[in-house]
């Protein structure tokens, strides 16, 4: 068993993390390597995360891992099940908590970062990205370029406490597609479609189309999870 998780955590995390200079902590670090690891689908949810051999695999001790377990539990990437740290795995009811509040969100905040980013350049080169990965069907890539995308439509925003909720949302949003929302909906071509729309609208300067289109695009994921929290 410790010979399986030893190469499943090879796999993870090829690399021990560099030294820190001037910079990030070592537990910053392990933060961003676990949280990456999560929402691109390599460690999958209900998976078990062994303080341990993450500590030996990132070349740091124990200490930030800890650290870095606890801040991830508060942000509700990490569940702790019978003193065991687990990825979180996300019921039909919390995905759709989840959009309830990004539908709220995330419109207001194009309109606002239209304000100081009418280019959205981020946003467009992900929708490339996107592309490139849903024609070579790597599903994993094209929801981590249309994390990208969506980031990249709010980010400018003036206000950083909805920056920072969207971000957060943005990572339980990516759970919820590692776990089970590309299996159950493989509706690429139609996402795409949408987020290309999104995205002109904004480049042409109408922001207010591209926030409504937004808060639809994501009505419509709201909806479809509730059909399959009624089991349709």
């Amino acid at each position: 068993m410790l010979t399986i998780m030893s190469h499943v955590f090879d796999a993870v995390f090829p690399t021990p993390l560099p030294a820190p200079i001037d910079g990030p902590t070592r537990a910053d670090l392990v933060i961003d390597s676990l949280k990456s690891a999560i929402v691109s689908g390599r460690l999958r949810p209900g998976q078990i995360l062994v303080e341990r051999k993450i500590a030996e695999q990132l070349g740091v001790s124990k200490t930030p891992v800890r650290e870095a377990f606890i801040v991830l539990e508060r942000s509700g990437l990490l569940a702790v099940e019978a003193r065991r740290i687990t990825v979180r795995s996300l019921s039909f009811t919390d995905i759709r908590h989840i959009y309830e509040e990004r539908v709220l969100l995330e419109p207001w905040a194009i309109v606002d970062a239209a304000r100081f980013d009418s280019r959205f350049s981020v946003a467009g080169r992900a929708l490339v990205d996107a592309r490139a990965h849903v024609d070579s069907n790597d599903n994993a890539a094209a929801a981590m370029a249309n994390r990208r995308f969506h980031r990249g439509m709010y980010a400018s925003s003036e206000n950083e406490f909805i920056v920072k909720s969207l971000d957060g949302l943005q990572d339980l949003t990516a759970l919820a597609v590692a776990g089970v929302l590309w299996e159950r909906w493989p509706k690429r071509e139609i996402e795409a479609a949408e987020h290309e729309a999104i995205y002109d609208a904004a480049r042409s300067g109408d922001a207010i189309t591209a926030a409504q289109l937004m808060k639809e695009h994501i009505a419509a994921s709201i909806a479809r999870v509730s059909r399959s929290e009624l089991g349709h």
